[in-house]
This record gives C-alpha cells, structure tokens and sequence, in this order.
C-alpha cells in the first residue's frame, strides 16, 4: 500500500507535536512547517529531510512555500492539518479584546490563523483532490464563546472558516472538519487556567494525545462522510 502523507502546521511542541507522534506511529510519513527549524528533541522518522521552515505571518513566504512542499508530495496529500495559531497577550498577559488590539497585530493573527490554512489548502488542492484527502483546522472554543484569556483576533480568526471550506472543497473529494480544544495541558497555558479547570464538568486538563487522536480520526476512514463539522475536544466546557 502507498505511504499515505500528512502536511502539519505548527509542529514544534503541544498539540503538533502530539499530533506528528499519532500519525508517525500509525505510519503516515509527515511533512512538518514551523517557524523554528527541526529539532533534535522532535523523534519521528525523517523529521528533518521532511520539515519546512517557514513564517506563516509573512503571505508572500506561505505562498512561496506551497511550491516547495509540491515538490515533497509527489502529486498527491492525503491530510492538511491547520495547527499553528497565535493569540498575543497584552503588557501585563492580559486578553487584547476589540478596542485593544492594534491593526498590526489583527493582521499577523489572521495571517497566521486564517489566511494561511486558505493558501495551503487551495494551493494543494489538486493534491488534496488526488488523494481524496482530509483537512483538519484546529480551532478553539473561544471560536464559539469569549474566553478570559485567548483575545478578540484569535477568537475571531478561528470562527467560520470550516464550514466555508467544507463547501467548496466537497466536489473535489476533500472533507474539511476542525477540532476545538479546550484547556489543553501545554507549555503556553496562561495563568488562571487553573480556575476554569475547578468548573469542568471532567475537572481536568485535556492531554495533547487527546487532541491527536480526535484529528486522526478525522483523517482516517472511519470518518469518510464527515464533513463540515466541529468536535468539541474540552471536557464538556461548552455544555
């Protein structure tokens, strides 16, 4: 059987990570973009002939990058999964809402969020198409409801997008679907988490493996004819 292959945003820690983990055991071999260049403490199979450094801020790089990673694939992808995000924080942590966040910063958090995923996605399109593959944007509950610490720009960025996708790649063959994480147990929690934690229904931390396993499962089989949809990964938070 051909080796089937996933191009993942955002590899180098938590949730990617995670993620690069659960398909590379799985057999998948996984092409990784990050804005750091690979690392030794990343141990999958052929991580550094297969990783991508690159500014998912900077348009012009994202899109000269597409060409490089169709020239890795071979003509076909069967997953794209839309991992890196960012959400700033203001002088002292604080959430940036509406009237905080300056134009700059509402631009690099949708360039790194949203229009990325919309470059990569079109722009492998016809390798999506030939593998009839998957995408996967991983989203947050904060795109659904405010949340005391991810900030109006990222909130915003992660809303919409999916459904918008589904639709216009379903005549290709390609499901688009996205997770939702909620508190998630990962080297950038913000202080106070640990509050929203005493009121889940769980009243726990999700583990990034959860994370990844839930965006496996989206890529696989066993999801065929889902399509256009959002799974909550939060312990119940949004109930």
């Amino acid at each position: 059987m051909t080796q089937k292959t996933l191009l993942l945003t955002g590899a180098s820690r938590g949730i990617g990570h995670a993620t690069v983990r659960r398909f590379s055991d799985e057999g998948w071999r996984v092409i990784t973009c990050s804005r750091q260049p690979f690392s030794d403490r990343c141990p999958w199979p052929g991580g550094r002939e297969n990783h991508v450094q690159l500014d998912l801020s900077d348009p012009a790089e994202t899109i000269n990058a597409v060409g490089v990673i169709q020239e890795m694939l071979e003509g076909r992808l069967d997953a794209l999964v839309n991992n890196a995000g960012i959400s700033p924080k203001g002088p002292d942590g604080e959430r940036l809402n509406t009237i905080d966040t300056d134009l700059l910063t509402w631009g690099k958090v949708f360039h790194v969020n949203f229009f990325a995923s919309v470059v990569l996605a079109r722009g492998l399109r016809e390798e999506l198409a030939a593998a009839r593959g998957s995408v996967v944007n991983v989203t947050s509950i904060a795109g659904s409801r405010v949340h005391p610490f991810a900030g109006a720009a990222y909130a915003t960025s992660k809303a919409a997008l999916t459904r918008e996708m589904a639709h216009d790649f379903g005549p290709l063959g390609v499901r688009v679907n996205a997770i939702a994480p909620g508190e998630v147990e990962t080297s950038i929690l913000s202080p106070g988490t640990e509050k929203i934690v005493e009121n889940l229904p769980l009243r726990r931390l999700g583990q990034p493996e959860e994370v990844a396993a839930a965006i496996y499962f989206l890529c696989s089989q066993e999801s065929s004819y889902i399509s256009g949809t959002e799974i909550e990964v939060n312990g119940a938070q949004h109930v």
